[in-house]
């Protein structure tokens, strides 16, 4: 009997590109594998040509794929909700979702990188010098967290963006000491967010590209009235 192949992320994603699709065939060894694998099923209609169709076998891996994704993107929603609101509380308007060019790089290998950082906050106030730009990226799985950490032209983006860049991790997916030196980590736990180490802080002057990116970009709604309390000076003794 011939083994079973093994079915990974590349697999998963033709899954998807079938199930979308008329289900034209490209005959390389992806497909072949789904085919052994009978997550596929090869059709021929009356013009002699071939199509693939997902069998119920394959609507149940993509099915559980969706499952496991989602969760997945919750957990780290969740925990990007609970970083922005932080930072929020602590007088600083926030930006999610925010899709970033920074330069990189010195002489020859100079350029620029694209950064998408989860939480990006500045502080209210009306003088630049004291913006103080923070990243923080949130991490909930070690696989990802690994990804990133071997991308050293993000984490220079990032850095050139905030004068301080937090790696934000669900606990116990990772040490400190594995994380760079140059960012700082924040552990969440169920009692809150722990300093496990502080980042160093640099002077940051942001530039006019960020400035425009933010200018276009919405920041997150402050739904938390404890900020509005701040210096409120109450009801008048009229009322």
């Amino acid at each position: 009997m011939n083994p079973q192949p093994s079915i990974g992320p590349p697999h998963r994603r033709r899954l998807r590109a079938i199930w979308r699709s008329a289900g034209w065939p490209c005959q390389d060894m992806v497909e072949l594998e789904l085919l052994a694998a009978r997550l596929v099923e090869r059709l021929r209609d009356a013009d002699g040509r071939d199509t693939l169709r997902v069998t119920d076998a394959g609507v149940q891996l993509l099915q559980a794929t969706l499952q496991q994704n989602r969760a997945a993107r919750d957990g780290h929603e969740t925990l990007v909700e609970r970083v922005a609101r932080e930072m929020q509380r602590a007088g600083r308007i926030v930006w999610r979702g925010l899709s970033l060019r920074a330069p990189v790089g010195t002489g020859d290998a100079a350029g620029w990188a694209m950064a998408m950082p989860d939480v990006f906050s500045i502080r209210h106030t009306t003088v630049e010098a004291y913006l103080e730009p923070v990243v923080h990226e949130i991490k909930v799985h070690r696989a990802d967290l690994l990804s990133d950490l071997r991308q050293q032209s993000k984490r220079a983006a990032y850095l050139q963006l905030g004068g301080e860049c937090w790696y934000v991790l669900r606990e116990g997916i990772a040490s400190a000491d594995e994380i760079p030196a140059e960012c700082g980590v924040l552990v969440a736990t169920d009692n809150g967010l722990q300093v496990a180490r502080p980042a160093p802080k640099r002077a940051v002057q942001m530039p006019f590209a960020l400035w425009m990116a933010l200018a276009r970009a919405a920041p997150m709604d402050n739904d938390d009235d404890a900020q509005g309390l701040l210096g409120d000076p109450g009801p008048s003794p009229a009322e």
